[in-house]
């Protein structure tokens, strides 16, 4: 069985792929942190989340719209260590994070997961369709 942190590990890892990798192109996209992601984080390669966490180390300094973006992200982020905690630690265990590993093993057990996990991730795909990322 994996220990609380290993598993806390992994999910984040799943998520940076679903959500960070994403993050650079919704935010510009949307123009909710366009201006912020130019002042604060100009120099940043966007991907692997290195664009949000740009903007959450510069929180404070973020227009109230762009703050308002992340936040939301975090609270997707947290609902989705919540349904998909189990499910990572029983179909995907030994799966190495990173390289959107975790996120190939979920899917390909899709069928198996918990409908929790399930309606968490497809609400995500959704999202980012929408939004055509």
């Amino acid at each position: 069985m994996l220990s609380r942190r290993s598993m806390l590990f992994i999910i984040v890892s799943l998520l940076h792929v679903v959500l960070y990798s994403n993050f650079h192109a919704y935010a510009q996209e949307s123009l909710t942190c366009a201006d912020d992601i130019e002042k604060y984080c100009k120099g940043i390669k966007p991907g692997g989340g290195r664009i949000l966490i740009c903007l959450q180390a510069h929180e404070t300094e973020l227009s109230v719209s762009c703050r308002e973006k992340t936040r939301e992200l975090q609270g997707v982020i947290k609902d989705c260590e919540q349904a998909c905690a189990a499910d990572i630690a029983k179909f995907c265990k030994d799966v190495q994070p990173g390289e959107g590993r975790i996120v190939k093993c979920l899917r390909e057990r899709d069928k198996e997961l918990s409908p929790s996990c399930s309606a968490k991730l497809e609400m995500i795909g959704k999202r980012l369709q929408r939004r055509g990322e």
